[in-house]
């Protein structure tokens, strides 16, 4: 898949592969996003919430992680980086 970040006025794209995860692949130096945010991986922080855009339809669901750390945000569009496996 397509990834297309937009922060601070930059925009950030790039292909990453099948079934991976943003914050692991951030983790470990093999994404080409500076500036996605995280901390714990494991949905307990929502220092990686962000907003999708587009493409949603092609994420899993929302998980009971993201319901408890977002709230009614997710109604906005937002997930938590770490749970979305794409």
């Amino acid at each position: 898949p397509t990834v297309v970040f937009h922060k601070d006025g930059q925009t950030h794209t790039g292909v990453v592969p099948d079934n991976a995860n943003l914050v692991v692949r951030a983790g470990i130096r093999q994404f080409p996003f500076p500036h996605l945010r995280y901390e714990c991986g494991m949905g307990k922080c929502a220092k990686c919430a962000c907003r999708v855009l587009s493409g949603a339809e092609h994420l899993p669901p929302v998980n009971w992680k993201e319901k408890k750390q977002l709230g009614e945000r997710i109604d906005a569009g937002y997930r938590l980086a770490c749970q979305l496996w794409l």
